[in-house]
């Protein structure tokens, strides 16, 4: 177990880190490269959308063959995708590169794959919170990566700081050594008690499923809507740069302690998940209400992402460990692949619509007031999910 979070987490941190930064880099690209902010934007809106995309079939093919292979193939094409990011002409290659080729590596190389992993290796008792300490590992990364990738953009300028994250991204084919799975020889999976349709079919017709969609789909537009624009929205006020950097090292920093409780008390309270993660979206729109009537300084920055830090990711743990908890675990990375498709559709609103409504309003106030309003309704839908594990005519080990 412990070989597993380890190598897990720092697949995550890296993976995570890595992509948590990219907003950095809207200005230095837009401004050198000539480029709209809605050209950049939408790069990274179809980055969001073929991480969903390929979520699924990549699940599908981690269920099958196990981690291993997978991981591997992703961290080459992530380090192809940044080569291509720092190297592209035109829009067109960047929007290729930067979107389709990243987003495929990054739904090789992140939750679906991993957690797919703790679902099959992590006793259902501690499963929650082995979930929690890998998404604290992504807020990690996040932390640790933001202000490499800012001093990296400042020391050798943006196109050679993407290079160097290429070269770093390799690591993750050495950490995959050590998420090879017993049970996964010669390409085979375990035998199963449930086909891919059956699990299908069984999934989409269950509402709290359809429910805990609607909830990621939330979780993606604001996370991204921030994580991408929050530099741009704090220039555009005057703050100097290394205000953004701190406060998404701070997103970072306080999701580690974010994650790491929401996993806690999904295993504590394994029947009263949803409330937690209502709990988690009403609290966002506060904090974002909050954040737009205070004066805008550097300090209300380091307060709203240190609240907004601590809310960040600590959906992943609790709506994953309650897609595992319903359905059980052989079919997890795929299910959790479509789950993450929805999260990822949110993503590329977010991301996408940041651009186009500033690059039409002069401002991002239109983005905020629909991410709260988001908000509320990810807390309401949520409260009707049911946690109880699925009774089937043939039972499937949880």
């Amino acid at each position: 177990m412990l070989q597993v979070l380890l190598c897990g987490g720092m697949v995550v941190t890296l993976a995570m880190g890595i992509r948590h930064g990219f907003g950095l880099w809207l200005l230095p690209i837009t401004q050198d490269m000539g480029w709209s902010r809605e050209s950049f934007s939408l790069a990274i809106a179809i980055q969001n959308l073929s991480w969903g995309i390929f979520g699924i079939f990549v699940g599908m093919i981690a269920d099958r063959i196990g981690a291993f292979k997978v991981l591997l193939c992703g961290a080459v094409l992530y380090a192809l995708g940044l080569v291509g990011m720092a190297l592209s002409p035109n829009t067109l290659l960047f929007a290729l590169t930067t979107g389709v080729v990243i987003g495929a590596a990054q739904a090789g190389t992140t939750y679906a794959v991993i957690y797919g992993v703790l679902g099959r290796q992590i006793p259902p008792q501690r499963r929650s919170w082995a979930m929690g300490v890998t998404a604290a590992a992504g807020s990690f990364g996040q932390f640790f990566m933001v202000p490499v990738e800012g001093t990296l953009i400042a020391q050798f300028g943006w196109s050679n700081a993407l290079l160097i994250l290429a070269a770093m991204v390799l690591i993750i084919a050495v950490l995959a050594f050590g998420l090879r799975e017993p049970g996964f020889g010669a390409g085979a999976a375990p035998q199963r008690e449930q086909t891919v349709g059956q699990a299908l079919k069984e999934a989409w017709t269950n509402p709290s499923f359809v429910l805990l969609l609607c909830g990621y789909f939330v979780c993606g537009f604001q996370v991204m809507f921030i994580g991408v624009h929050m530099p741009s929205y704090l220039k555009d006020f005057g703050l100097p740069p290394h205000v953004a950097s701190i406060g998404l090292a701070l997103v970072g920093l306080f999701n580690i302690f974010g994650t790491y409780l929401a996993g806690h008390l999904g295993q504590k309270y394994p029947m009263h998940k949803r409330y937690v993660l209502s709990g988690i979206y009403g609290m966002r729109s506060v904090v974002t209400i909050l954040f737009l009537l205070l004066p805008l300084t550097p300090w209300s920055v380091y307060l709203f992402t240190a609240a907004m830090g601590f809310l960040w990711l600590s959906t992943v743990p609790l709506t994953n460990a309650t897609i595992a908890q319903i359905f059980g675990v052989q079919h997890l990375s795929m299910l959790g692949g479509f789950v993450f498709f929805s999260h990822q559709i949110g993503s590329f609103m977010g991301v996408w619509l940041g651009g186009y409504l500033y690059d039409l309003n002069g401002n991002y106030h239109m983005v905020w007031y629909l991410s709260i309003a988001l908000g509320v309704f990810a807390a309401l839908v949520n409260l009707p999910v049911r946690e109880a594990p699925l009774q089937r005519k043939t039972a499937i080990a949880a």
